[in-house]
C-alpha cells in the first residue's frame, strides 16, 4: 500500500494569535475553526478579547492555516529557537474569481506585488500579513 498525502496545512509562528486571526477573518474573509487559550487545556470557537491564545486554526473554502504562538512553538520545535517570525517561502492559493477578490482587499491589506498575468498562464497578486508572511492568491488566465 502506498502512502496518500491528504493535506498540507500551513503552521504560523506568530507573535500574537488574536492578531493573526482578526487580520485574515476581516481582511481575507478567512473563518476561526478554533483557538486555545494560553495556561488552558481546552478549545474555543471564539475570540475574546481579555485572554491570550497559544494557538488558532482558520480556514476559507479548503484552505487551512493555523496560527501558534511564537514561545509555545519554539517549546514544541527548538530547531526554531533562532529563526524569525515570516518566512522564506510564500503560501500560494489557488482563487476563483480572482481579480474581484483582490478588489475586494487590495486596500484593506499591504500588496507587495499588484495583479499581473504570468508567463506561463496565470493570474496573480501578492499581499504581505501582519506578520510578515508572504501569500500569493492566483487563478488560470480564462
Amino acid at each position: 500500500m502506498q502512502t496518500k498525502f491528504k493535506k498540507l496545512t500551513p503552521d504560523l509562528m506568530v507573535d500574537n494569535v488574536a492578531d493573526s486571526v482578526v487580520f485574515y477573518v476581516t481582511k481575507l474573509g478567512f473563518e476561526l475553526d478554533m483557538v486555545v487559550p494560553e495556561n488552558e487545556e481546552s478549545i474555543e470557537t471564539k475570540l475574546s478579547s481579555n485572554k491570550k491564545y497559544v494557538y488558532a486554526m482558520i480556514h476559507k473554502d479548503e484552505v487551512f492555516i493555523m496560527f501558534m504562538q511564537k514561545d509555545v512553538y519554539i517549546q514544541d520545535l527548538p530547531a526554531l529557537k533562532n529563526l524569525p517570525i515570516g518566512a522564506s517561502a510564500t503560501l500560494y492559493i489557488d482563487v476563483e474569481n480572482l481579480e474581484k477578490f483582490y478588489n475586494k482587499i487590495k486596500n484593506k491589506v499591504e500588496v507587495i506585488k499588484e495583479f499581473f498575468t504570468t508567463w506561463y498562464g496565470m493570474n496573480e497578486f501578492y499581499i504581505k500579513d501582519n506578520n510578515g508572511y508572504i501569500l500569493g492568491f492566483a487563478e488560470r488566465k480564462k
